[in-house]
């Protein structure tokens, strides 16, 4: 808050003080705050009453698909070898059920890397929501035998 006398040749000062205007502008605008009553919005819902009678409906198993891929460049669904086309139709059936069934995805240690992003570019595209790769544990090891040579 800076502070101005006058000018040196004595004459009084032509501006106006605005700082107590100011300083009590704020203490207003912070009561102003202060004093609002919180808003509070609340919607009255009735809830119904839990029955100890009632039995829970069982639940629903969802099913699961295992697609494998081999290393000899087949591609396994559930066991049964399919080529890419019976795998849109597969994929495209699963994604009409309810509940969709979980899809799992599990390549062979030495499963072609090609074959493994196309199976999963069919996949992306069918536009499947439960999907997982499982057998990750077989790839822990990987290629430790070629860094500690004997």
């Amino acid at each position: 808050m800076a502070m101005s006398g006058g000018k040196d040749d004595g004459s009084p000062m032509m501006e106006m003080n605005t700082t107590p205007l100011i300083d009590v502008m704020l203490v207003l605008l912070i009561m102003f705050i202060i004093t609002i009553p919180v808003a509070t919005h609340s919607v009255d819902i009735d809830l119904p009453v839990p029955n100890p009678n009632d039995t829970p409906p069982p639940p629903v198993l969802p099913v699961v698909n295992k697609l494998v891929l081999t290393r000899n460049g087949e591609i396994l669904w559930n066991g049964n070898v399919l080529n890419a086309g019976q795998l849109v139709t597969n994929l495209k059936t699963t994604t009409t059920m309810n509940p969709e069934p979980e899809l799992q995805f599990q390549p062979e240690q030495d499963a072609s890397y090609d074959l493994s992003a196309k199976v999963l570019n069919i996949i992306k595209g069918s536009k499947v929501t439960k999907f997982g790769f499982v057998g990750n544990e077989q790839f822990s090891e990987f290629d430790k035998s070629a860094a500690n040579p004997k």
